[in-house]
């Protein structure tokens, strides 16, 4: 074997070994706080959504990828118009009872879900909502709001640390009633207690659990005949702390205050999106006309494109680029002052360029070169002989006032200026 397939072996080798590690090497871990029933990561709610059969026996457990209104509101359907649904009474609600369930970081909710919300809680059946930031226009109207313990950034790096046990900062959770068989107290990392509820003038919120500081995160606001169960904790039902024993036992004591005998909706609209394909195209492709207005509308544009290109085509010129001519120019200027004898005109440009040189490097705005001061004054900042300045002012004036100036004045001055401004300070 040769050294070149022996190197060539040993690369493939190589890649193949580095193949072998990235693939048996374990993966890791994603601490992004999703909430999503499927996911199996810390923040993810597959533990609690497992075990919903057990906490609510003999029931039904839905998961709903649908806005709350319609979720709720049968009215609503893909083809009913959602305006119609703020007329005075509103649309009828769902004949059956359930418990409606949202895990997640933030609940958003619309003025039209807000309201078919709470009419659907105000007959009789209940609602828990944990998450961290609850949407202001459902808070107003149970005359609540929340109030941030961390900063977002604060928050993020605090459950960084304490995901890789760097942060031992921890508060006590402590149930007001706990149920038959719970603990009172239950010890959380700061990080999973985020946020804290405040009542405003009007809240009938009652508080079923707070903090250390007496500021609650867990409460029971009653609507109608029924109502909501919110917590600001929710992380606190996610895999990572219910699989913790110290901390498993207090979701579902919180859970607890729900009625066990209804069916359940959980809701994955919030953190999933809706079900089914969502492009831009989705509503088209649902009605037959709107697709046969797509097509045709795409068939026409095509054939248009297709006759007026065979109407308008011609041959396109080829332009040759423009020649940089600058050089040329310059020649050719050059070529017009050296045609005649007298250089008279160059040679004022040449003193005009060195009048402008000795003000500037000088700081002589008013120069006068006949002035026997500014002279005097040139020979000292110059360290040039006062000699020396007064022949190269009386080569300037000769050429100045001279009628004609030939080749050897010109190059006699253009030596003389090039020599003062070589041996200058």
């Amino acid at each position: 074997m040769t050294r070149f397939r022996a190197f060539l072996l040993g690369l493939g080798l190589l890649f193949v070994a580095f193949i072998a590690v990235e693939y048996f090497r374990p993966q890791p871990t994603d601490w992004t706080p999703t909430f999503i029933n499927r996911d199996k990561i810390p923040y993810g709610t597959y533990v609690l959504y497992d075990q919903l059969p057990a906490l609510f026996p003999g029931q039904p457990v839905t998961v709903t990828r649908l806005p709350i209104a319609n979720q709720l509101l049968p009215t609503l359907g893909a083809d009913a118009d959602r305006d119609s649904a703020l007329a005075a009474n509103g649309p009828a609600l769902r004949p059956d009872a359930a418990t409606y369930l949202f895990v997640n970081d933030q609940f958003v909710c619309s003025p039209l879900d807000r309201d078919a919300l709470l009419r659907y809680l105000s007959q009789g059946n209940q609602a828990f909502i944990a998450a961290e930031r609850i949407t202001s226009q459902l808070l107003d109207t149970l005359h609540l709001e929340t109030e941030s313990v961390l900063d977002l950034d604060s928050l993020l790096l605090s459950r960084a640390q304490g995901n890789h046990g760097l942060s031992r900062a921890t508060t006590t959770l402590t149930l007001v009633n706990p149920p038959r068989g719970a603990a009172r107290r239950y010890r959380f990392p700061q990080s999973e207690v985020p946020a804290y509820f405040r009542a405003r003038h009007g809240a009938r919120a009652t508080v079923l659990v707070h903090d250390e500081r007496q500021r609650p995160v867990l409460v029971w606001v009653p609507v109608g005949r029924g109502g909501a169960l919110l917590s600001s904790t929710p992380a606190a039902f996610s895999n990572l702390l219910l699989l913790r024993p110290a901390t498993a036992g207090f979701a579902f004591a919180a859970l607890s205050a729900l009625p066990a005998g209804r069916p359940v909706f959980w809701d994955e609209y919030q953190k999933q999106g809706p079900l089914g394909e969502q492009s831009l195209l989705r509503v088209v492709k649902q009605h037959e006309a709107l697709r046969w207005a797509l097509w045709l509308g795409a068939l026409g544009a095509l054939l248009f494109v297709l006759v007026e290109a065979r109407r308008r085509q011609r041959i396109i010129p080829i332009l040759q680029p423009l020649p940089n001519t600058t050089l040329l120019f310059t020649r050719t200027v050059a070529g017009l002052y050296r045609q005649g004898s007298n250089h008279a005109l160059i040679a004022e440009k040449k003193i005009g360029l060195f009048h402008e040189y000795l003000r500037t490097r000088y700081h002589e705005p008013t120069l006068d070169l006949a002035d026997e001061a500014t002279r005097e004054r040139l020979a000292q900042k110059s360290g040039i002989p006062r000699t020396s300045v007064d022949a190269l002012v009386r080569r300037i004036h000769v050429v100045l006032t001279a009628p004609q100036v030939s080749d050897t004045d010109l190059l006699a001055l253009n030596k003389a200026i090039n020599e003062f401004r070589r041996t200058a300070a």
